[in-house]
């Protein structure tokens, strides 16, 4: 904006500066022009009366001396012919003056300046002054220098009034884009100083409203979603008391241990609803051990559903910049949708290994695949977007925790029918 708003008061000034300049600077020329022809008219009409009376002898002297002075070349035509001072022709100009006509004509050498005298006995004389081109120009090209230093300071000036201007617009709109851009990462408590035009400011205020509005939203909404959580402890509690009065204690451990993850993942929801948004790459959690964990609980449903499980798991500890909740959710929807989108008895591998340096979970299954095609659907991984009837979070879960970690998520056809899923953890991080 800064370059443009210079590039603008440039072409304004120079067109401005040409339309004054140009006719000043030919107003000079022309000065200069006319006030040598009257000076060499004024040494012209001096010789009148020498001329109008003098013999031939005294007008030579008198020629010759204002010649000398002037440094102009000049002539005196006699009636009989005779020419005293600068030999020169008759020209048109000096036989238009013999008739009795003054005048002023331009010639090869300069400017011609030719005098009629009337009153001598013998006719008509003339006296004839030529201003060379030099006098003419005299000091024009002085006064031209003088108006283009002028010009290109006046231009000069207005670039630096342009350049002051334009800052005073230029970093307040900078200051609205640095803070949109802190709002956009995440920091709400950024604030913009209002600044420059009341336009900027009132741009200003309305994103200062906006962030305190953003806010406020975003505080109402982890609230909620604190609220529905914790209304999930109810039946938690209700749920543990059932399974502590079944008379088979193996069936009470189980059932109670499942209670209890169910809390521990229904606390972290609220907790972290009421917290800020963990920056991505501070917490770090075991994968191996996170892992294991989850296949061992999700192992039990699928030995009463009949399906085979194998799992690969690489030696821990394998550190990855994900929070253990969020990877335990991670692993929790992957298995979750094996069970819920693949029909009993179908088996299933869960393979943990570092490749390159990255941590990669695969959870493969062999069943009808969530497409007909080679390829998987393309709302797949969109959040909400679920073509059997769930509601579309668990990939988006995934998803999102293999981005905290700095990987990503990624859905082929397995080899032999069926989906695989692949979760990218990012890089491993040393113990």
């Amino acid at each position: 904006m800064r370059a443009r708003l210079a590039l603008l008061v440039a072409a304004v000034s120079v067109l401005t500066l040409i339309a004054f300049l140009v006719p000043l600077a030919l107003l000079v020329r022309t000065v200069a022009e006319d006030r040598a022809t009257v000076r060499a008219t004024a040494d012209a009409q001096s010789l009148v009366p020498v001329v109008g009376t003098a013999d031939a002898a005294t007008i030579r002297v008198t020629v010759e001396q204002l010649a000398a002075e002037s440094g102009r070349e000049v002539s005196v035509f006699l009636p009989d012919g005779t020419v005293l001072g600068a030999p020169a022709p008759r020209t048109p100009a000096v036989a238009l003056a013999a008739r009795g006509q003054s005048l002023t004509g331009e010639s090869a050498a300069g400017r011609e300046v030719v005098i009629a005298v009337q009153g001598r006995a013998d006719g008509t004389g003339v006296i004839r002054i030529v201003v060379p081109k030099q006098e003419l120009t005299a000091g024009v090209t002085r006064a031209w220098l003088v108006l283009a230093l002028l010009g290109v300071l006046l231009v000069l000036i207005g670039l630096a009034v342009a350049d002051r201007l334009a800052r005073t617009l230029v970093r307040p709109i900078s200051e609205l884009s640095a803070v949109s851009h802190r709002l956009a990462n995440a920091e709400l408590d950024a604030r913009v100083t209002p600044a420059g035009p009341a336009e900027l400011r009132e741009v200003a205020g309305a994103l200062n409203h906006l962030a305190a509005r953003i806010q406020v939203l975003l505080v109402q909404e982890r609230e909620q979603v604190a609220d529905l959580s914790h209304r999930l402890r109810t039946p938690l509690t209700a749920l543990r008391l059932e399974a502590e009065s079944l008379r088979d204690p193996d069936d009470a451990a189980r059932i109670t241990a499942a209670a209890d993850g169910l809390e521990r993942a229904v606390t972290g929801l609220i907790r972290q609803a009421r917290w800020r948004t963990p920056t991505p790459g501070a917490a770090a959690s075991d994968a191996a051990a996170i892992v294991a964990d989850r296949v061992a609980f999700w192992s039990v449903l699928a030995e009463d559903t009949g399906r085979a499980v194998s799992l690969d798991l690489a030696p821990g500890p394998l550190l990855v910049g994900v929070p253990a909740d969020d990877l335990t959710a991670a692993v929790d929807a992957l298995l979750g949708n094996v069970f819920a989108h693949t029909p009993d008895g179908t088996p299933f591998a869960v393979r943990l290994a570092a490749e390159a340096g990255e941590v990669l979970l695969t959870v493969a299954d062999e069943g009808p695949g969530m497409d007909e095609g080679p390829g998987m659907p393309a709302g797949a991984v969109e959040r909400g977007a679920s073509s059997a009837g769930s509601t579309g979070l668990g990939l988006d879960i995934a998803r999102r925790a293999a981005q905290a970690g700095g990987g990503r998520l990624e859905l082929r056809a397995a080899p032999g029918g069926g989906t695989q899923v692949l979760l990218r953890l990012g890089p491993q991080r040393e113990a």
